[in-house]
């Protein structure tokens, strides 16, 4: 069992349930007020624990990331299923995606259960209390931040709910201006947050200097972002797990190495009529393989089986070099793997012969439902891996200090083939190279490619189909604009 646990029932009372329906974005009811509610502390963390919830909708965000970008192709079943994840795959996406529309949804729905936390900060007093509002303040900038980088401009709406209606009055706001937004709500929770908290899981000081470092960066601030960054480094209780092939057990979770890490348990099922009922990961059931079989108790009696999407091109696996160890982490060679182990498996749409071992069904992870939808392990969001990359691109790309970009660089390559006779001591662009693809084979199956070759410029070399001046961000749901009566542009091109 996790240490935190994001539902609880007072939650469900006071927040609609997200659904599959046309709602424009989850909203507390309108009688809800301050006169019944936010009167004692145990009001507000429950109402907190609401807020982190939606945490664990951003599987789809983190295997969508994935799938748009040149590390893996959406696989599954056949070229039909699940037919907006193909079209994510292929660059042929519309406004009427229905995963585009999930993430939309559920990401304002954090947006909004944060504000209703901060809609009523000052209802009382009790001790702790800057502690939750920093909690808050930092899920309303990760849940802003997913929405501009999916989808540019969004609506702004700070220390209030978005009720129902709202949408004739607000417009998109500019994503420099969320930027902004974001900026000041993680330098907040800063100020307010400790290193450590008593509760595994809950959001620290470092997972707001992490952030804030990202955010700089992908605005092309890198004096910001090496600074933040760096102070966490230096001054933070981080560091490298020394054995990267344990990292992403289920057994192995928010470790010394994780920075921010989203929570996940088996203790409630779901269904494919509401996936974001589960409290499992659905991605690791979603990128399992297909019809996986081993005899009980042999080598390979370890995966259970799944649905065989999000799979790794023969690129991505090519990137990585010829001795480097993680390679078996990162990725499961399945040939390889039955030819060893005797296990057999079926072949899904666009089968490459590879899975994202990271995050795939581990035996026994589960036993609840449908295993594949109530998996528990968890996911590392920001890991400090991570933030030395982040922090090494922003010192060499912002012409701050080489040998502090090699220094971090070199940190993250001596964990990852044991030794220092992989040491990169490149300067000027040919470091910058270095460096992304360290980030590309450290942290594939992570959710982080497409972004990375969007802000830096990439994307249209890399990515087919991809189109400049388009691509770089998804399409507003055609539904929300609807729901404005029509008010709010399109994003260009779709």
């Amino acid at each position: 069992m996790k240490n935190i646990k994001y539902i609880a029932l007072l939650v469900v009372s006071v927040f609609t349930t997200i659904s599959c329906s046309d709602d424009f974005v989850d909203v507390a009811s309108q009688n809800e007020s301050s006169e019944n509610y936010f009167n004692s502390e145990e009001d507000y963390q429950n109402a907190l624990i609401g807020a982190y919830d939606l945490l664990q909708s951003t599987y789809l965000n983190v295997m969508l990331g994935e799938i748009a970008s040149d590390n893996t192709l959406a696989g599954g079943a056949s070229a039909t299923d699940v037919p907006g994840i193909q079209q994510v795959d292929d660059m042929i996406h519309t406004s009427s995606n229905e995963q585009l529309r999930s993430i939309w949804g559920w990401m304002f729905a954090g947006v909004n259960r944060a504000n209703y936390i901060l809609e009523f900060q000052d209802k009382i007093d009790f001790s702790g209390k800057a502690n939750v509002l920093a909690q808050a303040r930092f899920l309303r900038a990760y849940y802003y931040f997913e929405l501009v980088k999916w989808f540019g401009d969004v609506p702004l709406v700070v220390d209030k709910r978005f009720l129902f209606g709202d949408q004739f009055d607000v417009d998109r706001t500019p994503k420099e201006q969320v930027y902004a937004q974001i900026e000041l709500d993680l330098i907040s929770a800063i100020e307010n947050l400790p290193y450590t908290q008593t509760q595994a899981g809950r959001i620290t000081k470092g997972s707001a200097q992490a952030l804030l470092g990202k955010i700089y960066l992908y605005q092309d601030k890198f004096g910001a972002s090496a600074l933040v960054l760096e102070d966490l480094i230096n001054n933070g209780p981080h560091d490298l797990v020394t054995d990267y092939s344990t990292l992403f057990e289920n057994d192995n979770e928010n470790t010394v190495e994780s920075v921010f890490e989203v929570q996940y348990t088996d203790l409630e099922g779901a269904g494919f009529d509401c996936l974001q009922c589960s409290e499992g990961n659905v991605a690791v059931g979603f990128n399992g393989v297909r019809n996986y079989s081993a005899d009980p108790g042999s080598e390979g009696d370890i995966f259970d089986s799944g649905f065989s999407f999000n799979v790794p091109t023969q690129e991505v696996f090519d990137e990585f070099e010829d001795d480097d160890p993680r390679i078996d982490t990162a990725i499961l060679d399945i040939e390889a793997w039955a030819a060893q182990t005797g296990i057999t498996y079926g072949i899904g749409n666009e089968h490459t012969g590879y899975f994202n071992r990271k995050y795939i069904a581990r035996k026994g992870d589960s036993n609840i439902g449908d295993q594949n939808l109530t998996n528990p392990n968890n996911y590392r969001a920001i890991r400090f891996a991570d933030v030395l990359l982040m922090a090494a691109e922003a010192l060499n790309r912002g012409s701050i200090a080489d040998d502090r970009a090699q220094n971090y660089l070199n940190r993250v390559r001596q964990r990852g083939f044991g030794d220092m006779n992989h040491n990169v001591s490149a300067t000027g662009n040919a470091l910058t190279d270095a460096i992304y693809h360290e980030r590309r084979i450290e942290l594939v199956g992570e959710g982080h490619r497409f972004f990375d070759l969007v802000r830096t410029g990439r994307a249209a070399q890399e990515i087919d189909g991809f189109m400049p001046g388009k691509h770089e961000v998804f399409p507003i749901p055609q539904i929300e604009i609807e729901l404005t009566g029509n008010r709010w542009a399109q994003n260009p091109m779709y």
